[in-house]
């Protein structure tokens, strides 16, 4: 069967523009084997890292139709699933393009310092103290060992930091490919910088609560690392050390729990009572909340009374279900 490949290509200083190769393919073929046919038969000027074709090394990190992904690892087959063709008898189209959030070196190569200098940003080795044991080698259960098994399949290929639109809004986050390797290290029991490293990732937005929950780096994954679950994990373990005094964004988390597990779901006037205003500790947060109450007054979106939703006890029941599992020995958060 014949495939259009439009290929998005530029260089550091020219524009985008797009260009397009047909080729004669068989469902099984992946993009990578494809591309490689490109670059020798047709267009050697076409730019794309790539080593291993097996899955292991991360380096042919592209867009494929729109998603990040390795090109070694997906294939015209499912591609054309994907797009949904309609039997027309229009020849299908795959759509290349280079990683986001990275600037373009030429083609579908990128710069990927910003990468490689984030994720030196956690501290991802251990630390040298803990390391130091002249008398014995650092042994490790089977158990603890297995706590690392998910973030250490990560290889490093792109894919999450690309589609991080924390990243993209904010140029200060570290990435998800980062904190899922810092949740390996905060899991790993042969180093002793647990506290100092949760310390470090509660700062602001560059850390664990610059995240957004979009799934997006869970959803593109190759390695199911699920970082978004990952940095999860740490969020947890900040918010059993810490209270509701320490960051409006530990706040914004206790809150939001309370909330839902007394209603169901949120009464949005005490939200941004308890949250921004500090239940009337912050004079200059309850200050800020005033334009944002008036206009939703005048345009009739405040909410003067609040109902508690449908199972809002089956709600509350979950919640503490999962609190008991994760801190059995911790009083609730309440």
């Amino acid at each position: 069967m014949q495939v259009c490949f439009t290929i998005i290509r530029q260089t550091r200083s020219t524009s985008p523009v797009v260009q397009t190769y047909t080729l004669e393919v068989e469902e099984g073929n992946t993009i990578l084997e494809c591309l490689n046919r490109i670059k020798w038969e047709q267009d050697g000027s076409l730019a794309f890292r790539k080593n291993c074709r097996n899955t292991i090394c991360g380096s042919c990190g592209m867009r494929i139709n729109g998603r990040s992904a390795l090109a070694c690892k997906e294939n015209i087959g499912n591609e054309l699933q994907r797009l949904h063709r309609d039997g027309s008898g229009k020849i299908p189209e795959i759509t290349v393009a280079p990683l986001g959030n990275m600037p373009v070196i030429k083609d579908l190569v990128v710069d990927m310092r910003s990468f490689w200098d984030n994720l030196e940003n956690v501290d991802p080795y251990i630390s040298t103290s803990a390391r130091m044991v002249p008398e014995r080698e650092f042994l490790q259960t089977p158990e603890e060992r297995s706590r690392l098994d998910q973030m250490g399949n990560c290889i490093l290929c792109g894919a999450c930091y690309s589609e991080c639109n924390a990243r993209e809004v904010n140029p200060d986050f570290v990435g998800p490919h980062a904190l899922a390797k810092a949740q390996r290290m905060v899991a790993d029991s042969r180093d002793d910088q647990k506290e100092s490293r949760l310390g470090e990732h509660n700062r602001g937005t560059q850390g664990v609560w610059g995240c957004t929950r979009c799934y997006m780096c869970n959803a593109v994954c190759p390695m199911d690392v699920a970082p978004m679950d990952q940095i999860g994990k740490i969020k947890q373990e900040i918010l059993d050390r810490k209270d509701d005094q320490d960051s409006r964004q530990i706040r914004h988390r206790k809150v939001l729990i309370n909330l839902v597990k007394q209603g169901g779901w949120i009464d949005e006037r005490k939200f941004g009572l308890q949250v921004v205003g500090n239940s009337f500790r912050d004079i200059k947060g309850l200050i800020s909340l005033g334009p944002l109450g008036l206009r939703m007054l005048v345009r009739g979106k405040f909410p003067l009374g609040f109902e508690s939703s449908m199972g809002a006890s089956q709600v509350r029941s979950l919640i503490e279900s999962v609190q008991n599992i994760q801190s059995p020995t911790v009083e609730e958060e309440a």
